[in-house]
């Protein structure tokens, strides 16, 4: 198996940041330049079927994700780590917690995925299961989430990185582990210090769906909205992102 990630800092703190549908540890770059790499340790690990890992064989669920990042975080001897989940990154986070609490110090989620899944009418769904097999579709779901709002160009360069970065049969399972397994009964009522950021331009995951999930699940959980930002903060708002993911994990972490 490919230990696949990216790594940048050395810090005493470890932190495991998982990317979302359309990303990869890739994705995570132009967040690099603003992170403190002498007080925290990141770690940007690819899932099977993305990046580095683009051709390894998976099952693709959210248990197979999350038991390969407590693999890679125990071959690189991390006892106990933070977690940082973009999107869909944020439910694997949240199945790394409930597979195991006591290695997790804090949880912060970036538009994060909620633990019950997501419910899509049938329209919605056509749109994003399509997605695998068509360019045109990510691009319409990375348009419409982020407010429709963003200049082409960047709108482009997400789909071609998404493009270069997964295998369009992951991409496809994926969808259904992120959006059709519901195991928030065995996260509800942890205690760890939870962050979720929400992007004011986000349709689907944005504060009221913020609030009805992560905010009635998580005892210690602080909800802030991000203006100027849609599902894509990483991307949109990398400074404002990279101050109040490190002021939370300072200030917060068990």
């Amino acid at each position: 198996m490919s230990t696949g990630h990216e790594e940048i800092g050395g810090g005493a703190h470890p932190v495991i940041a998982l990317h979302g549908w359309f990303g990869s540890a890739a994705a995570w770059r132009v967040l690099h330049p603003h992170l403190d790499a002498s007080r925290f340790r990141y770690v940007f690990p690819d899932y099977r079927g993305y990046g580095a890992r683009i051709d390894e064989a998976g099952e693709h669920t959210l248990a197979e994700a999350a038991a390969d990042v407590l693999a890679l975080a125990d071959r690189l001897g991390l006892d106990t780590f933070s977690l940082v989940g973009h999107s869909m990154g944020g439910a694997v986070a949240q199945r790394v917690l409930a597979d195991a609490p006591h290695r997790v110090r804090a949880l912060v989620g970036i538009s994060p995925v909620p633990a019950a899944g997501v419910p899509f009418d049938e329209q919605g769904w056509a749109l994003f299961s399509g997605a695998a097999a068509d360019l045109a579709n990510r691009r319409a779901i990375i348009d419409l989430t982020t407010g429709n709002r963003l200049t082409a160009v960047w709108l482009d360069a997400m789909v071609e990185h998404s493009r270069q970065h997964s295998d369009p049969a992951a991409v496809a399972d994926y969808l259904r582990a992120w959006a059709q397994t519901d195991f928030h009964t065995e996260i509800e009522g942890n205690p760890v210090p939870v962050k979720v950021i929400a992007g004011e331009h986000d349709p689907a995951l944005g504060e009221e769906t913020m609030k009805a999930t992560f905010g009635q699940w998580y005892p210690s959980c602080d909800l802030e909205v991000f203006p100027n930002a849609g599902h894509y903060a990483i991307d949109e708002t990398p400074i404002a992102l990279a101050t109040t993911l490190e002021r939370f994990l300072s200030t917060s972490a068990l």
